[in-house]
């Protein structure tokens, strides 16, 4: 999927070139390069690096120029304030690679998301050439790396940032630098997720997982495991959801924290409910719902309650599915619940008017008016309810 994400950008990025050349036409200069002197860099290329105090006024000079483009911005006068962050971007070079890209990645940032669609390619194109550029002058310094990886990420290209940040993390492993190892890998699972990769975002999961376990890292075992349950759904395979759940189950269960196995008994029962597997599906939101109510967790409880409901509705088991209703009636009750109160007579409505019991849905529905007057919402859909009821049978269908 990030494939296809990363051609559709590089398609967007050719297609929303600013320049289109005639034949034998000259292409306009590139605003990022110095092609002249400037009254705050007389001189270029530089003929000698500059002394700590011509770098200390430069780039006080630079930053004043980033706050004079921002204003321009926030005024609304958007190709003064870019010209004016062109001119900021030519000289940043003069204070090395470093500080060019963290400004690059500043203005990219900006231009995405103001949909300056002519900046990308050149901000983009100018990153390209620094990486390129360093590439070809080892060592590289790995803070170089890591701000044109967070470059990439502002202006949008995931492709060109994995692939840094998979550099990154080739060096930390010939290192044998563990921390630095965990912290690549950590980034490169949060962009793969971000840009909807959640194959290779499990694979890097997994990895991480398997790395906490084998240090005895319970903390960051169990954020794990909570991400990739969440990125197994996402990615839609209940089944190793379902494990990765279960895994936190046992793991709340060791440590006795019990207020975090409520929500997740839910979770459980929604995988086995997504893998038809109803038996199970019904004993674990029993489960959850028994625990909630012990710990006097009305929310879940309500939840719990709802979707077994619904299981049973959905295997055309309308009466156990009411009982059911009953249940979570009393429950939204002791929790002065009197939204879920007004939706579970609904349901229950719905039910005896599915199967033509019309005194039984009759009397729902005004309960649930009730509640819907004395919280002013959804009066007039009971108020309907109520009056397609009353209609003669013979207009029924």
């Amino acid at each position: 999927m990030l494939g296809k994400v990363v051609s559709a950008a590089a398609i967007f990025l050719l297609c929303c070139s600013p320049i289109v050349l005639a034949a034998g036409d000259e292409p306009p200069p590139n605003p990022l390069e110095i092609t002249a002197p400037d009254p705050l860099l007389p001189q270029w290329p530089l003929k000698q690096p500059l002394s700590p105090q011509e770098r200390s006024e430069l780039k006080a000079a630079l930053d004043k120029l980033n706050s004079q483009a921002t204003a321009q911005f926030q005024a609304g006068n958007k190709a003064a304030a870019f010209e004016i962050w062109h001119r900021e971007l030519r000289l940043r070079r003069a204070l090395g690679p470093l500080e060019e890209v963290e400004a690059l990645g500043r203005v990219g940032g900006i231009a995405w998301q103001d949909n300056q669609k002519a900046e990308l390619p050149l901000i983009t194109g100018r990153l390209q050439a620094i990486q390129q550029q360093a590439q070809r002058q080892p060592p590289v310094e790995q803070a170089l790396w890591r701000s044109l990886g967070e470059a990439y990420q502002q202006v949008r290209v995931p492709e060109l940032a994995l692939r840094v940040y998979q550099q990154i993390l080739a060096w930390a492993r010939e290192q044998q630098d563990t921390a630095t190892e965990i912290a690549t890998l950590k980034t490169i699972g949060s962009l793969q997720l971000a840009w909807f990769d959640y194959a290779q975002a499990a694979a890097t999961y997994e990895l991480l997982l398997t790395m906490a376990q084998q240090q005895g890292d319970s903390v960051n075992e169990i954020a794990y495991w909570q991400q990739l349950a969440y990125i197994y759904d996402q990615g839609k395979q209940p089944q190793n959801s379902l494990k990765s759940l279960q895994q936190l189950e046992q793991t709340y269960l060791k440590q006795k924290d019990f207020d975090k196995l409520t929500p997740l008994k839910i979770a459980i029962a929604s995988a086995y409910e997504a893998l038809g597997q109803f038996n199970e599906a019904s004993v674990t939101y029993q489960q959850a719902y028994q625990l909630a109510m012990s710990r006097q967790q009305f929310d879940y409880a309500s939840v719990a309650l709802q979707k077994l409901a619904a299981l049973y509705k959905s295997h055309n088991q309308p009466e156990t599915a009411l009982h059911i209703y009953q249940v979570l009636l009393e429950v939204d009750r002791q929790a002065f619940n009197f939204y879920g109160l007004m939706d579970t007579y609904d349901h229950i409505g719905q039910i005896y008017l599915e199967h033509k019991k019309y005194p039984q849905a009759l009397e729902a529905f005004q309960q649930g008016l009730e509640l819907a007057k004395s919280l002013d919402y959804q009066e007039s859909y009971f108020t309907t309810q109520i009056e397609q009821i009353n209609q003669p049978k013979a207009a029924k269908p």
